[in-house]
Formats: C-alpha cells, sequence, structure tokens
C-alpha cells in the first residue's frame, strides 16, 4: 500500500515535469504548421498581432516565412493560419511548402508540373525507358535552376502587367477582361480549332496594341511584343483579371 501511494506521489511530479516539456513541444510543432521560425530582429521591432514593443536582444518572436508577418512568440498562437504568402519571399520552385507555392501563384497545383508534364505529352511519351532511366544529376540541376529562374522572372512579369492593367480606365478595363475571358475559352478547343494564347496573340496583338504612330516600321518592329503581351493576359487571364 505504501508503495502504491509512493508510486502515484511519484507519478504526479513526473508529469508536473512532463508538462512543461510537452507543452514546448506542441509549440514548436505549431510553429513549423503555422510556418513561422524564431526570428533575431536588428533594431526596434513591434508585434504586428499585438502592437506592443519586442523586447530582448536575441530571439525576440518569430516570423512567417510565408508572408514576413513578425510577431511575439505568444502571439504566434492566436494568428489566423490562413494567410497569403508574399512573392518576393518566394524565390524557388524546389525544396518549397506546396501549399505555400501554389497559394504564392494562385494556380490548383505548381506551374512546374504543368510545364513538365505538357512537355512530356507532347514529344516524351514514346521515348524508350520513360520514368525509369535516371538522368544525369548535373543535368537535373540545370533544370532545376533554369525553372527557379523561369519562374521567378515569370512572377515579376506578372506584377509588371497586372500593375499596368490597374491604370486602365474603368471602361477599358472590364472590356480587356471580358475579351480576354472570351479568348481562354477559344484555346480550350485549341485541338479542333487550333488556335492556341500564341496564335490568338497574333491576331489580336495589333488590333488591342496598336502604336499611337501608324508607322510601318515601328508596327514591325512591335509585333513580337504585341503578340507576346496579349498571349500572356491570355494564359493569365484567371490571375491578372
Amino acid at each position: 500500500m505504501f508503495s502504491e501511494e509512493l508510486w502515484l506521489e511519484n507519478e504526479k511530479k513526473c508529469a508536473v515535469v512532463r508538462k512543461p516539456k510537452q507543452g514546448r513541444k506542441r509549440q514548436e510543432l505549431l510553429a513549423v504548421a503555422l510556418g513561422v521560425k524564431v526570428h533575431t530582429f536588428r533594431g526596434p521591432h513591434w508585434c504586428e498581432y499585438c502592437a506592443n514593443f519586442m523586447w530582448g536582444l536575441i530571439a525576440q518572436g518569430v516570423r512567417c516565412s510565408d508572408c514576413g508577418l513578425n510577431v511575439h512568440k505568444q502571439c504566434s498562437k492566436h494568428v489566423p493560419n490562413d494567410c497569403q504568402p508574399d512573392l518576393k519571399r518566394i524565390k524557388k520552385v524546389y525544396c518549397c511548402d506546396l501549399t505555400t507555392l501554389v497559394k504564392a501563384h494562385n494556380t490548383q497545383r505548381p506551374m512546374v508540373v504543368d510545364i513538365c508534364i505538357r512537355e512530356i505529352e507532347a514529344r516524351g511519351l514514346k521515348s524508350e525507358g520513360l520514368y525509369r532511366v535516371s538522368g544525369f544529376a548535373e543535368h537535373i540541376e540545370d533544370v532545376k535552376m533554369a525553372f527557379d529562374r523561369e519562374i521567378s522572372s515569370a512572377d515579376e512579369r506578372l506584377e509588371a502587367v497586372h500593375d499596368v492593367l490597374m491604370l486602365l480606365p474603368p471602361a477599358h478595363y472590364e472590356t480587356l477582361r471580358y475579351l480576354m475571358i472570351h479568348l481562354k475559352k477559344v484555346t480550350v478547343n485549341e485541338k479542333d480549332n487550333f488556335m492556341n494564347a500564341e496564335n490568338l496573340g497574333i491576331v489580336f496583338g495589333p488590333t488591342l496594341m496598336r502604336p499611337p504612330e501608324d508607322s510601318t516600321l515601328t508596327t514591325l518592329h512591335d509585333m513580337r511584343y504585341q503578340k507576346l503581351i496579349v498571349q500572356i493576359l491570355i494564359e493569365n487571364e484567371d490571375v491578372l483579371f
């Protein structure tokens, strides 16, 4: 009887010791799930949740790796896990959280998946050893680096186009938006009408982006860019408008 009481008392003491450790572990797991990491801020900083000062010289708070939100460690538990990742913080395609990547680019899946599958289906379905034969490591790294550069530059280009669209008068913006929705539907039937976004860009580019001066030389020089802009508008209609 004595040994049982002693065991129970000892178990209570151990539970008291274990509880803080479990609490700390839970906080660490929660921080990982929310995408926040302990951060040392240089200079004075205030919590973006409670607006109070972050005291200390090191590890004053945590920062969201997706949107850059800076908060106290305790405040991070109260911040909703529904932030919109900042494209400026997404510098690469690989080694990036999947949910963060698709939310940042406003897509259902990573663009690199669409690009790779489209390329394989276009010219690789009959290749011997498809998905079985491994590629050279250095070639794979080159392709991954190229994707990172291309995605980054594509994002910057989309941001620039979106900024320009926001400068359009309401009537111009709405007309262009409605037309792009229609042209996107045209590209869905590309197998029957043979009109993809590039072909439509060639047709509609000179009409939608006519230069202010009726110069033949200027028109010829601008045709390539006119086609490219309209192609971008069609392909990214759901993101830009």
